[in-house]
């Protein structure tokens, strides 16, 4: 029987939701970064094999807003609570019920669909400790299957795949078979650039940034594409931050990430980066929906 649906992976930041899709589909799409906001949007993630197709929805990490992006983001992992087959709720090995938790679980007890709990990072931690935390969150009583698992060894993959399965409905091919994202790739050279830019920059800079790519174009008769984007800051001292001394930051930034993109499009990249003041975009509606943030 060839079953097919959706599937929201949610939790707060930092928990691994994106490094986990990317072990599982083999592809680095979702954005994979140690800082809080990584990821901004709700992106669609499929998996298809002989007797399945899922559309796993990535969310960005649930906490609360601090200003008109993070409440868009909040509206976004929230609304992804809804009309899915199954949720997947993702926590990390700390076995901590903190404010996040216990907001995402109250929302998790309204819904009247299959929950999957993971607890990543079980890869670190004692096979005692880790009972201890599934036996806590077994007390809750709302989850179908709890899971230890290991966004980077891979532990239990299978398994999961195996619940996925189980609790899908009987269904069509949603997505042509070849199709892993929603994403154009446009946006997916966009995500790694900002990816690099979250891994090399200061914890007080990644959060204003953004990435706004003005040239996308393969040159006719040839494989090579010329890539012209701007790293968005909103203060002129983050500017400095970004390009660095003598241009060292902003070169080790798009170095970095045309060799990604080069591997990703299976082609040559021509990359220039510039570095743009755009002050408190994250607090204008009009400059988010700019940025695709709708």
């Amino acid at each position: 029987m060839f079953k097919s649906g959706f599937v929201s992976i949610i939790g707060r930041s930092n928990v691994g939701k994106s490094t986990f899709l990317n072990k599982i589909l083999g592809e680095r799409i979702s954005i994979v970064s140690n800082k809080p906001q990584t990821t901004r949007n709700n992106i669609k993630l499929i998996y298809t094999d002989e007797k399945m197709q899922c559309i796993f929805i990535d969310t960005p990490g649930i906490q609360k807003p601090k200003n008109k992006l993070g409440e868009y983001m909040l509206e976004s992992a929230t609304s992804a609570f809804k009309d899915v087959d199954v949720v997947t709720y993702i926590v990390d090995n700390s076995g901590i019920i903190g404010e996040n938790e216990e907001f995402i679980i109250s929302k998790l007890k309204e819904l009247n669909i299959p929950i999957v709990l993971l607890i990543n990072k079980t890869d670190i931690i004692s096979e005692e400790r880790c009972q201890q935390i599934i036996k806590k969150f077994e007390e809750i009583g709302i989850f179908k299957k709890i899971l230890p698992i290991s966004a980077l060894t891979g532990r239990n993959v299978d398994e999961y795949f195996n619940t996925i399965y189980d609790l899908l409905p009987e269904g069509p091919l949603y997505y042509a078979e070849d199709e892993i994202t929603d994403q154009s790739i446009r946006d997916i050279c966009s995500e790694i650039i900002r990816e690099k830019a979250l891994l090399f920059l200061q914890e007080e800079v990644p959060h204003g940034i953004n990435i706004e790519v003005n040239k996308f174009k393969k040159r006719e008769n040839k494989e090579l594409y010329d890539i012209e984007a701007s790293i968005v800051v909103e203060k002129k001292s983050h500017k400095g931050i970004v390009i660095g001394k003598g241009g060292s930051m902003i070169k080790k930034i798009g170095s970095t990430a045309r060799q990604d993109i080069e591997l990703f499009l299976e082609s040559q990249v021509n990359l220039k980066l510039w570095v743009k003041i755009d002050t408190d975009w994250r607090n204008s509606a009009s400059k988010l929906k700019h940025f695709g943030f709708n």
